[in-house]
């Protein structure tokens, strides 16, 4: 189902062939399982839900057909979401499907980096059914959001003008930096107004300049007293550390995105981020 006015390549951010996705939702709550299906139902009006209680009934399901996406919480009857997530892997053709752990522990869970490479991604329960559907359209049926700003530090130019390109095919404005000092006299020149002056930052961590992309973190959050819905980061990072990566979501990065740059998670990440502070 496209989107008027939306670029031809959006398409091309899909995890679905069809129009009509079919999303597996798996929670050993019968009431978990028919809310998020309720709300799916409503957001997504061609979805096709398909409750499990555990991983051997998710199982079974699969065997019958392809999904499109999956949702499991961390504790199951018979496993746990990560159980899960390598079942989902194991079935044939399911190898790229993404794979959502939704719990009210998955924050913690995140920052201890105990989630699998088999997890795609993860929210957090406490934002809301409909935080979830519109994070789960983001996948299946990602939309712009036009004239969204991004604020964007990136000290190499050749990575910058490739993820630029990618963010600006989805209609978001991209102010490029080059240094923290220069994206902090451009926060400072908004500072105390109602518009921060962009409706999200990402930036990476490891730049060539005395401040590093932590540093940029440390001032939007205990500086500036931006909140992660008032004022959004993403840091990119190259560092495979589990404990460097703990320590920037501890610090207040609403999410990490990967390097090398994975164009579909960063439109997705990016995307939700900036739909989540709306729903602020």
């Amino acid at each position: 189902m496209s989107v008027t006015g939306a670029p031809a390549n959006v398409d091309k951010l899909r995890h679905m062939a069809g129009t009509a996705p079919r999303v597996m939702v798996v929670d050993g709550s019968r009431v978990v399982r028919r809310l998020i299906g309720d709300v799916l139902s409503r957001e997504l009006p061609d979805v096709r839900v398909v409750p499990c209680a555990g991983i051997a009934e998710a199982t079974r399901a699969l065997a019958e057909g392809p999904v499109d996406l999956v949702t499991t919480s961390l504790a199951l009857p018979d496993g746990d979401g990560i159980d899960l997530a390598r079942a989902v892997r194991d079935a044939a053709g399911q190898s790229y499907v993404p794979v959502i752990v939704v719990s009210g522990d998955a924050q913690s869970h995140l920052e201890s980096r105990q989630f699998t490479e088999d997890v795609t991604d993860y929210f957090d329960k406490s934002l809301g059914h409909a935080a979830l559907a519109t994070f789960i359209r983001g996948y299946v049926q990602p939309e712009p959001v036009p004239g969204a700003r991004v604020l964007y530090v990136e000290d190499s130019r050749v990575v910058a003008l490739a993820t630029k390109r990618m963010l600006e095919r989805q209609q978001l404005e991209v102010t490029h930096f080059t240094g923290v000092e220069e994206a902090l006299e451009y926060l400072e020149a908004h500072r105390g107004q109602a518009d921060p002056g962009t409706n999200l930052v990402l930036t990476d961590v490891y730049l060539k300049g005395e401040l590093e992309g932590s540093d940029l973190l440390d001032r939007i959050r205990n500086d500036f007293g931006y909140g992660k819905r008032r004022l959004p980061v993403l840091v990119m990072t190259g560092d495979a550390n589990a404990d460097n990566q703990s320590a920037l979501l501890r610090a207040g990065a609403n999410d990490l995105v990967l390097k090398p740059i994975e164009e579909r998670l960063l439109i997705t990440k990016t995307l939700f981020q900036l739909r989540l502070a709306k729903l602020a």
